[in-house]
Formats: structure tokens, sequence, C-alpha cells
């Protein structure tokens, strides 16, 4: 393998959601890999106002409940670039007022349900489908933005969540029958990461208590995740197909309630305990 396998150069990368926090600092990852990227989101203008800050930048309209605007958005990256390499699926139904809704089963609107399904499930698995024949083409590769509350239960964001463990499965099924044809499919699972979305929607309080089950001192932050996004698109990644890649800070690795049993054996009676 070439010592620059984490290059990208040449290389075309559509990222959905590309205006938001995770998806623009993985634009800016990706560019300064050497990749040409394309910008998609529903909020075009401010998609176009990033891409004008990356040199050759394309800037998409993209409305997830649409399946017209899906796969018109793979042809108009085609169309401008001539080829497709990565499609990195990071948009989602995810805001302070979806999060608000976003619950337990018990008190679910089916419409809330549906509607997150429609973007995060079908309108991935639309993109993914009008993407494959020019991946196959150029043995590219997708990788998608889950959630580490795709592995985990909680007691918010069943519908959030649940969309996302089905992402999961559509990268495993993609990954299984494309990959005879040099195609690879793989998924990234952030933790609670500190964008400004996620300052918008969630109290302080209900951070420091993720924080507390960190196993770095601090959250992981939107180039954090850019940076595992860039791997799994690279060559340097060529073997890895069908795989999540947890990107969490370690939370979800450890037994229930460390951050309580950090605080216990902190304990001045309890020093050298555990370890």
């Amino acid at each position: 393998m070439a010592q620059d396998a984490i290059r990208l150069d040449g290389k075309v990368v559509l990222i959905t959601g590309g205006a938001g926090g995770i998806g623009w600092a993985t634009a800016q990852r990706m560019a300064q890999r050497g990749a040409r990227v394309a910008i998609a989101d529903i909020a075009f203008d401010r998609a176009r106002e990033l891409a004008e800050t990356l040199p050759g930048a394309l800037a998409i309209a993209l409305d997830l409940e649409q399946a017209d605007s899906i796969e018109a958005m793979i042809a108009g990256t085609v169309a401008h670039f001539g080829r497709l390499d990565v499609l990195h699926n990071n948009a989602a139904l995810l805001g302070p007022d979806i999060a608000q809704q976003d619950g337990d089963i018990e008190h679910m609107a089916t419409a809330l349900w549906d509607r997150t399904y429609a973007v995060n499930v079908r309108g991935t698995m639309i993109g993914c489908r009008a993407a494959l024949p020019h991946l196959r083409v150029s043995g590219g590769n997708i990788v998608n933005t889950v959630s580490n509350l795709a592995l985990q239960g909680h007691i918010i964001q069943a519908a959030y969540s649940s969309s996302k463990a089905a992402i999961i499965q559509m990268t495993r099924a993609i990954a299984a029958s494309h990959g005879i044809h040099g195609v690879r499919c793989n998924a990234v699972a952030p933790g609670m990461t500190m964008t400004p979305a996620l300052r918008e929607a969630f109290p302080p309080q209900l951070r420091e208590a993720v924080e507390g089950e960190t196993l770095r001192p601090q959250l992981g932050v939107a180039e954090d995740i850019a940076e595992a996004v860039a791997f799994l698109a690279s060559d340097a990644a060529r073997n890895i197909t069908g795989q999540v890649l947890v990107a969490d800070g370690g939370c979800a690795s450890h037994v229930p309630g460390l951050a309580a049993f950090r605080a216990f054996f902190s304990g001045d009676a309890f020093q050298g305990v555990g370890h």
C-alpha cells in the first residue's frame, strides 16, 4: 500500500448534510486530502456559502424526503465532476424541535416516526441506489453516519436510534452484495459530539452526564468524526467493509454506571482500589 493511501487526490466526494457541523468538518477534511467535494443540504444558501470557501466545490440543494431531489443530487454531481468516488450519507432528521418530540415508543407520534424513517432510512437507501452504478465504475465506497444510540437502548430518541440501526443493517447489506463489484460500504457511529446543533438541543446537565461516561477528558468534536469518515473513504481502509466504526470517546465500550464507579473509587478510603 502506498504511503499516501490516506490521500483522496482526484476523488469526488458527495456529502449530504454538508452544511451542518459534522458534514462541514468532513467536507473540509476531504478537501484538505485532495478530494473534489459536493456539499448537499436542505439549507442550500448555507451550503453554497461554505462551498465557495473550498477550491472547486459544488453546492447542491437536497430534500431527503423527495426521491427526485436525491436522484438529482447524484446525477448533478456526476454531471459536474464526471464521476463519483465516495458517497457520505451524513444528513438526518435531527434538530431541537425534532429531538423534543422523539421520546419513548409509548408516546411516539406516528407522523414523527414515519418522517424520521422517510428521511433517514428511505432517503439513505435512495441515495445509495442512485450512487451504486457510478461507484461500481470508480471502485468507490459509501460511508454512512449512524450513531452509538443505534447500538444501545435509551429512554429518548427511539425513532432516531432505531432508524440509525436500520442504516447499519443497510450498510452490511450493501457491503455484502456489492463488494464483489469493488464497492465498499461502512458506517461511522458518533457519540454525543459538540456541534452548534447539539449545544442548542441538549441542556448542559445532560451533556455533562454523557461526558462523565466518556473515557476521554471531554466530548468529541466534529473534526474527530471527520477524521474517521475520511479514513474509511480512503484507500488506507481498502480492506475494511461492512463495519461500524464507533467514534464516541469510549462511551459504548464499558459497563453501565462507570461514572458512579469512578467517583466511588476516587474517595480517600478507596485510593488504589481497582487499580
